[in-house]
């Protein structure tokens, strides 16, 4: 798939989903705030209770990027957690390597992030780590591999390059972007987290299947 059509692949489900999924998507849907295709403008008949659910479950998973095992899987770990399990999903899924990566600023898209992580860009604590769905913990520093700062995307992110479309940094970390450091220091909060979802109506999805 080349980078045009997964552009516009985005593009469209942001518009299905109603929340920008990246930058380009953010622009786009300020001109057509509507679902794609012919009725997209149509007023819809009211969703069930199912289709509500099903669609906050497909935003939230949107917007981590992540396939259905995934966010099946962080969701059991969730409810077998202390606290409430939505709090919990969450937290989990701000926890993963690419989620703290894009908020720290090091990369642009949540796609973005998860290739720094694939092609050994990034490492945690001073390791190598190539898996995006590590889940980082307390206290830990993520940064950029030395060998790769100097190449270009390192150099815009260093310089501030993507702080104009990404949200503030969040409360719990800690970001030296010139340095292209960060560390994870206390748990995230959902009010802190900046995703689109109601995330109870993901767990009343899953509870119901």
């Amino acid at each position: 798939m080349s980078k045009t059509t997964r552009t516009r692949s985005k593009t469209r489900l942001s518009r299905a989903l109603g929340i920008p999924l990246t930058p380009k998507a953010a622009k786009y849907l300020e001109k057509r705030p509507y679902a794609p295709g012919q009725h997209g403008r149509t007023k819809r008949k009211a969703d069930s209770d199912f289709a509500v659910r099903l669609r906050e479950k497909q935003r939230l998973r949107a917007q981590y990027g992540i396939r259905e095992a995934q966010l099946r899987k962080t969701f059991n770990d969730a409810k077998r957690s202390e606290g409430l399990t939505g709090e919990n999903l969450v937290e989990f899924l701000e926890m993963r390597l690419d989620a703290l990566v894009l908020r720290s600023g090091f990369a642009r898209t949540m796609a973005q992030a998860r290739q720094m992580v694939v092609h050994r860009h990034i490492l945690v604590d001073g390791q190598l780590v190539d898996r995006p769905s590590l889940r980082v913990k307390v206290g830990q520093m993520i940064h950029v591999r030395p060998k790769s700062e100097s190449t270009e995307p390192f150099q815009v992110a260093a310089a501030g390059g993507h702080v104009d479309v990404l949200p503030p940094v969040p409360g719990y970390l800690s970001v030296q972007l010139d340095k292209l450091q960060a560390t994870l220091v206390r748990r995230p909060k959902r009010s802190e987290v900046p995703i689109t979802c109601e995330v109870q109506l993901v767990v009343e999805y899953y509870a119901a299947r």
